[in-house]
């Protein structure tokens, strides 16, 4: 299958361009599906089931999520270099920053 581009117009590559990336989208998405069946058959076969093999030791399969890290949110106006994400306990400077009388929205990062 040969397609000249140069004939195509702008509109006619976009249509291709997507329709290609769909294409694209769904052989991965079969392909996984794919290798998905081929590792439940394995396990199975050797007595296992997937969860007991892709969990955290405790039973629960591990979150995609975990482990990743946040973008940071705020930004200390003294010490650009501290940044905060705006997740867990709050760091020194941003309490600090606080009482002192600034907002959140002050320490924003934009």
């Amino acid at each position: 299958m040969s397609i000249n581009l140069e004939k195509l117009s702008p509109q006619e590559l976009d249509a291709l361009i997507s329709a290609a990336a769909e294409q694209k989208r769904r052989l991965h998405r079969e392909r996984q599906a794919e290798v998905r069946a081929r590792l439940i058959a394995l396990a199975k076969e050797e007595g296992y089931t997937i969860e007991e093999l892709f969990s955290d030791g405790r039973g629960k399969a591990r979150s995609p999520q975990a482990g990743r890290s946040v973008p940071a949110k705020y930004r200390n106006p003294d010490s650009p270099s501290e940044t905060w994400s705006g997740r867990g306990k709050r760091p020194r400077w941003f309490s600090a920053a606080l009482a002192a009388g600034k907002q959140e929205a002050d320490l924003l990062i934009r």
